[in-house]
C-alpha cells in the first residue's frame, strides 16, 4: 500500500491529473482497482513516462498475484 500511496501522490500533483484513485474490494480484501482520469490522450502519455511512474510501476507489478489489466476509456455523457 505504501507503493500505491506513493504512486498516487505523485501522480495527483501532475498537470492534466482530474482523479487518481486506489479502491479496495470489498468482498477480497486482496484485489485492488486504480481509477484514474486524465484531461487527455497526451496528460496520460506524460504520466505513463514520468519518473515516479516508472519508478513506482514496476515494484507494483512484483507484489501482483496475476499480470495487470488496463482498460483505457474516453466519457461519453
Amino acid at each position: 500500500m505504501n507503493l500505491c500511496k506513493n504512486l498516487v501522490e505523485e501522480s495527483v500533483k501532475e498537470e492534466g491529473c482530474i482523479e487518481y484513485g486506489v479502491y479496495q474490494e470489498l468482498e477480497n480484501s486482496g484485489i485492488l482497482t486504480m481509477l484514474e482520469e486524465w484531461k487527455d490522450e497526451s496528460s496520460l502519455d506524460e504520466h505513463l513516462k514520468s519518473n515516479h511512474f516508472t519508478e513506482i510501476f514496476p515494484l507494483l507489478s512484483e507484489c501482483l498475484e496475476k499480470e495487470t489489466e488496463i482498460s483505457v476509456y474516453r466519457k461519453k455523457l
